[in-house]
């Protein structure tokens, strides 16, 4: 049977088109996946920040899911925002049943603005049911911050944060070094039952054209991994990817805000598969 690789974007909506789930089918087309889509909220939102928030219904949230899973070959799942403790608990419970190879899991807690884009209770909720489903979780130096409650602000420090979240039970943490001072662009991934971490850093661009970098990001990776990359080499490509998105749209003026990155600067066909 001929197909396509599929990759489930589980997150919220952004009407800006910069994150979230409208970062996530972007990125997941130019890369050549087929993307299906659960939206978890949406938000107002747009380069100058978040106006409002609104979670869909808990039954209509598992109503999406289960819709997608029963009709779909889900070869990985992308979850970004989670705005409610009764979201995550419905997914962990969805994604034990039907037990998708991948689960790319970017804890979102705020958004390029500052503003937040979870409940505080979320959280915890988050890091008992689905950390132990992941693959790999993807915070960047803020999350990674708050979800062990101490600053972190080094590479060094990265490297002890990631090994420190593994025992949360995923299996590989990466943390995004995005907002470094030193600018180094250094992102740490270590993998459990690794003895070390591995370290991918690029070029610092100068732009306002940051929004959507972490959904890019995990959903690069997602895609990747559905495409049948090792983990370690699907975060490079995608670190990789990122940096061109990046570096195609630094120019480019849309909105008053932090704009979005140029996610189509060279776009893939949609792989065939025979399963």
């Amino acid at each position: 049977m001929k197909t396509y690789p599929v990759v489930l974007s589980v997150a919220g909506s952004d009407s800006g088109g910069g994150a979230g789930i409208q970062a996530d089918l972007k990125t997941m087309t130019s890369l050549g996946v087929y993307a299906a889509t659960v939206i978890t909220a949406i938000t107002a939102q747009n380069t100058l920040g978040v106006r409002a928030i609104q979670s869909v219904t808990v039954d209509n949230f598992q109503q999406q899911l289960e819709a997608v899973m029963d009709d779909l070959d889900v070869d990985a799942v992308k979850i970004g925002m989670l705005h409610t403790p009764e979201i995550v608990e419905v997914l962990a419970m969805t994604l034990k049943k039907y037990k998708p190879k991948y689960i790319v899991l970017d804890p979102v807690m705020l958004a390029t603005s500052g503003d937040s884009l979870i409940q505080q209770d979320s959280i915890e909720t988050m890091k008992k049911c689905l950390f132990p489903l992941a693959s790999i979780i993807t915070p960047n130096l803020k999350e990674a911050s708050i979800l062990l409650n101490r600053t972190i602000q080094t590479v060094d420090e990265m490297k002890q944060a990631a090994y420190d979240l593994l025992s949360s039970g995923c299996h590989a943490v990466l943390i995004k070094g995005g907002h470094l001072k030193d600018k180094s662009m250094t992102d740490v991934l270590w993998i459990k039952g690794e003895s070390t971490s591995h370290c991918f850093s690029s070029t610092y661009i100068e732009t306002q054209n940051s929004h959507g970098t972490g959904c890019t990001l995990s959903s690069a990776i997602a895609s990747y991994l559905a495409l049948d990359y090792e983990l370690k080499e699907a975060v490079g490509l995608a670190k990789q990817y990122v940096f061109q998105a990046i570096m195609h749209g630094k120019d480019i003026c849309i909105g008053h805000g932090h704009g979005p990155l140029n996610h189509a600067f060279d776009p893939q066909k949609l792989n065939i598969i025979i399963k």
